[in-house]
């Protein structure tokens, strides 16, 4: 007998033996060091929606029968399918046992209903599929979902045989680049910044049983202001003669006990309450009862968090307040990815890990990075207090030849992430859009935002566009920190550092970064560095909050404080996060010597033809030269505040200016206050004190030579010449002179 007729006799005879073998992960470039504790008995156990638990669930996570699909005409397969796959890593996963792309593909398994379900309701959950999805109840089409980021749910009991086994069948398709519509930093073509795709089922699959009127969704909107925590009870079925019944728990004692209706706001009092925060993450548990005729017919658990979000306003500057106060906010940027799971992590505890070493480096804050995350996630940062700034994932990130942006699968998405995510305390910040990514009506969509979630802040654009709107200013710089100016808006630096640093066996692959280490001790002091640029931006530029990249490395991406397997730690975690403490809680002061035109412009001499060689030296004569106000650039140039256009390659800026007495100044406390785009040379009295090679994105701290430090001249003229060189895109240069300081004091004065 040949093979072809071993394998039809097998499935024909005992279908399940097939599918017994033993699972095998894939082998990818790097496995994390959580690869090894995947169970394909028990995947991903734990209950997966902590903020809405009933006792009675059936996970269905495990290895399901997978096979690749011909294309869309393609009729629902019979039988069963060709291959397994463990669910719910995605296809393209090493976990997933596949490790293969494609745009189309087919699941199928069997379950078993219990028996004490009897006479309830049966609900299948899913906690993400991406993209488009299917999905049929022995044969029974129950709908198609689309959207890769949120849970969805269907009553299957009408499609439930009385008896016996039933099956699952679901259809996906993923076009990923092909597509407009949100998919973060998924790609097809794999490159810098944008990673391997994933498709298909990448979060649990569960089924769970309700009564036929039933608790659906609940609401939490805490109000310390007040001392109440609103709660909305949504129900499904006919309600009238139901009732609501409350309790609120602190660690396991009733501390208040409440009784409303169902699909209307309850206030319930907590009194003295204890604010959750990053340093004190307290949750209170929440026993939720729908009862009729004092019998209880359904019952859920939950928590809450007591904090406050708000803007407020200390001397010029719009400040972000926790629990109505100051709270700079630092955190890393956190993409999501795992080299053998891609959007899944191995297991909870993996989830977790990421987390926990946010706290540990010191951080307060998590920025999570056009992805949105599994419930668990957010669970684990509301029990362990970490801020979170949740981005939306956008279309078409970084990737020529895109199709037109999805507008209205963008607006549906946003909503429904909101809708999904609300009820945790560490979400602090909706983020709509990132670096102008396929950004559009920002304006429109940060209303709606705001409208439909005013408890929370929104950020119109992390490093993007910005039109005036929501509550940030929010800028990217690279690699050092800058802060953007306004009185308006929050300030903030919502990406900064991107510190290289390869360890040899546990990189992916090497590419592109915006500055590379080769040591512990320069790896830490130029993040040191950084952290105390952000203390005097905090200090005197009104700077709020800023995200470092990144907390892992990611494929060829090389900036994390983590290796992409989680097994090595770049830096020790206490230094950086003796670092973060500094930027968090210290003060220090930028005193301005000579004032930059980042607020009020200055003027200077200019040209943009080659001058003479003596240029920079206090005796050259520049009176041909134009007279013009700082900044010279173009408009579109992030952080640049353009007086004059200067859209050449070169340009040649001079200013004298006349110091007061120095004598009470250290020279080495001089600094440059700068914003170049691209390369600059500056010099003071004809004495080199920087040259600057990278981009900044805004007004940044620059170190300044000893030489040009001891140049200066106290009670007396000064010259500053500055060169910059453009080679493409927006370009500016700008600067000043400043001394940092621990006094508050600002005894000089410049003409």
């Amino acid at each position: 007998m040949n093979f072809k007729k071993i394998v039809a006799l097998a499935f024909a005879i005992a279908p399940s033996l097939l599918f017994a073998q033993e699972w095998q992960p894939k082998k990818a470039v790097l496995m994390s060091k959580f690869a090894k504790d995947v169970n394909p008995k028990s995947v991903l156990p734990e209950y997966p929606r902590p903020q809405l638990t009933r006792t009675k669930w059936l996970n269905l996570n495990g290895i399901w029968q997978f096979q690749a699909s011909s294309g869309a005409a393609e009729a629902q397969p019979k039988g069963n399918l060709s291959k397994t796959i463990l669910v719910p890593f995605p296809v393209e996963s090493a976990l997933s046992g596949v490790m293969e792309q494609h745009e189309r593909v087919w699941y199928r398994r069997k379950f078993t209903v219990p028996a004490d379900w009897k006479g309830q309701k049966v609900l299948l959950h899913f906690g993400a599929v991406d993209y488009e999805s299917e999905v049929f109840v022995n044969g029974k089409s129950l709908g198609v979902h689309t959207g890769g980021y949120d849970p969805f749910t269907y009553d299957v009991t009408s499609a439930i045989a009385k008896s016996g086994e039933q099956e699952i069948t679901v259809r996906v398709y993923d076009p990923t680049d092909k597509g407009g519509f949100p998919r973060g930093k998924q790609t097809l073509n794999p490159q810098g910044i944008m990673y391997t795709s994933t498709t298909g089922i990448w979060q649990t699959v569960w089924l769970e049983p309700v009564p036929v009127t039933s608790i659906d969704n609940i609401k939490i909107v805490p109000d310390i202001d007040k001392g109440v925590v609103n709660l909305t009870v949504n129900t499904a079925g006919v309600t009238d003669g139901y009732t609501v019944d409350i309790k609120v728990k602190d660690g396991g004692k009733v501390i208040k006990t409440t009784t409303g209706g169902a699909n209307t706001v309850i206030s319930v009092p907590v009194e003295n309450a204890k604010l959750w925060s990053p340093d004190a993450p307290f949750l209170y548990d929440l026993d939720i009862s729908l009862t009729k005729q004092g019998k209880t017919v359904d019952a859920v658990g939950s928590y809450f968090g007591m904090r406050k979000i708000s803007v407020g306003q200390e001397g010029e500057y719009k400040k972000l307040y926790l629990n109505n106060k100051f709270l700079f906010q630092i955190g890393p940027l956190d993409q999501g990815f795992w080299p053998d799971g891609l959007y899944t992590a191995p297991t909870d505890a993996a989830l977790k890990y990421d987390l926990e070493m946010i706290k540990k480096f010191g951080y307060n804050m998590v920025r999570k990075h056009i992805k949105v995350e599994p419930y668990r996630w957010y669970y684990w940062a509301d029990k362990l207090g970490l801020l979170v700034w949740q981005d939306m994932p956008s279309p078409n990130s970084y990737t020529e030849h895109v199709p037109p942006v999805d507008t209205a699968a963008f607006r549906s998405e946003l909503v429904r992430m909101i809708k999904t995510h609300w009820n945790s305390p560490s979400i602090i910040t909706w983020v709509v859009f990132n670096e102008g990514q396929a950004q559009h009506n920002t304006k429109n969509l940060v209303d709606m935002v705001k409208t439909l979630d005013p408890s929370r802040l929104v950020n119109q654009a992390s490093g993007g566009g910005h039109f005036d709107a929501g509550d940030y200013l929010d800028i990217h710089s690279y690699p050092p920190p800058a802060v953007p100016a306004s009185d308006k808006q929050i300030l903030a630096c919502g990406e900064y550092g991107g510190i290289g640093y390869i360890i040899p066996n546990h990189t992916w692959a090497t590419g592109p970064t915006y500055i590379m280490i080769d040591n512990e001790k320069k790896y830490t002091d130029l993040y040191d560095t950084y952290a105390n640029d952000l203390v005097m931006y905090k200090t005197n530029k009104g700077l709020s909050a800023a995200v470092y990249t990144e907390i892992t490395d990611v494929e060829i991406e090389l900036n994390g404080l983590l290796t992409y397997d989680r097994e090595v730690i770049k830096g020790p975690v206490e230094k950086i996060a003796a670092s973060n403490h500094k930027a968090i809680h210290d003060d220090l002061y930028l005193a301005e010597i000579l004032p930059s035109s980042q607020v009020n412009p200055r003027t200077w001499k200019y040209t943009f033809d080659k001058p003479a060689d003596s240029w920079f030296t206090t005796k050259f004569a520049d009176a041909a030269w134009k007279s013009g106000q700082a900044g010279f650039g173009t408009s579109f140039t992030p952080g640049a505040n353009v007086k004059t256009v200067w859209d050449g390659k070169d340009i040649w800026i001079r200013q004298e200016f006349t110091l007061g007495d120095l004598k009470d100044i250290k020279r080495e406390d001089l600094v440059l206050y700068i914003h170049h785009d691209e390369k600059c040379e500056v010099y003071i009295n004809g004495v080199k004190a920087a040259f600057k090679e990278d981009i900044t994105s805004g007004y940044v701290i620059s170190t300044m030579s000893k030489e040009a430090q001891a140049a200066l001249v106290s009670n007396g003229k000064n010259v500053i010449a500055i060169h910059c060189n453009q080679t493409g895109g927006g370009q500016y240069i700008d600067a000043g002179i400043s001394v940092i300081s621990k006094d508050k004091a600002v005894p000089f004065k410049t003409n």
